[in-house]
């Protein structure tokens, strides 16, 4: 698998292919590419949909991606280290590293509200300009439109947080939502002792802690992250169910789907059915 580095806070440029000269890369930083024009597939962490021009992809660290086209398509492609998050000043984010992780639940475009199309387009078609420009201050000017780029996509990735967490969460909840994101498929360490003994609490406290952080309970978010994870899944990939309950820690698909039947009244075969298998669906 092809790994690629980045060795500067921040990288941009512009690409015209008609084809995605590497497979499967694996990257040490974050990867935001901007759809200019033209169709085709994009694939990441195996799941498959379709993307059109105006379309703004993040590829988180440790993610694999690639892009199956269709024609000659144009994309704008911003590259940024833990570094380049660090070093600038987000007023109101106090935590944006662990925001913009959560662009791995999301399966196509990180832009969910359709409003914002325009404004990124805009700013895209000003970045490029400003890439291309040598003269004083251009790298500022760059700086700020990519910061502008980077706080819409927050936003949109924003609403995969808990509905209840607040605009500026403590510090320990977002550590926990990080650890709970990053274990999702391991459900011997997401039982509660476990978690507990991993931050410093007593069971009995953590679970007070989370509802009154989140308003929810550690278990239903738990559930529910685990849930949209496996919705993804049947949209978005040809996994076989027992594929999918292997990924997810469950015993068999017995287990999954009494699991899934729980939360969403049907099975993940019904589900699967509904949407019409991934290929046909793109």
């Amino acid at each position: 698998m092809a790994r690629e580095n980045i060795y500067q806070s921040l990288e941009i440029f512009y690409e015209k292919v008609d084809h995605c000269p590497l497979r499967e890369r694996m990257f040490n930083f974050f990867e935001m590419v901007y759809v200019i024009s033209g169709p085709g597939m994009h694939a990441v962490n195996g799941n498959r949909f379709a993307f059109f021009s105006e379309d703004l992809f993040l590829i988180t660290p440790s993610d694999t991606h690639e892009f199956d086209l269709v024609s000659t398509c144009e994309f704008m492609v911003i590259r940024f280290g833990q570094n380049y998050i660090n070093e600038y000043q987000w007023k109101s984010i106090d935590h944006l590293e662990c925001i913009l992780h959560y662009a791995s639940d999301l399966s196509g475009s990180v832009l969910i509200n359709e409003d914002e199309k325009e404004i990124v387009g805009q700013l895209i078609q000003n970045l490029r300009l400003a890439n291309s420009d040598s003269r004083m201050y251009a790298q500022d000017l760059i700086r700020h439109l990519v910061n502008a780029i980077i706080v819409i996509a927050a936003r949109n990735i924003a609403l995969l947080k808990p509905s209840g967490l607040s605009t500026n969460p403590d510090n320990r909840i977002t550590q926990i939502l990080d650890y709970i994101q990053e274990h999702i498929r391991q459900p011997d360490l997401l039982r509660i002792n476990v978690i507990a003994d991993r931050f410093g609490m007593s069971p009995t406290y953590l679970g007070s802690y989370f509802r009154r952080q989140c308003a929810d309970s550690l278990q239903q978010y738990i559930s529910s992250y685990r849930i949209r994870l496996i919705e993804h899944r049947l949209r978005f990939s040809g996994k076989r169910i027992h594929e999918i309950a292997d990924e997810f820690g469950f015993a068999d698909e017995s287990h999954i789907n009494k699991f899934f039947k729980r939360h969403k009244q049907m099975s993940l075969g019904t589900y699967r059915n509904d949407l019409g298998s991934p290929t046909k669906s793109l």
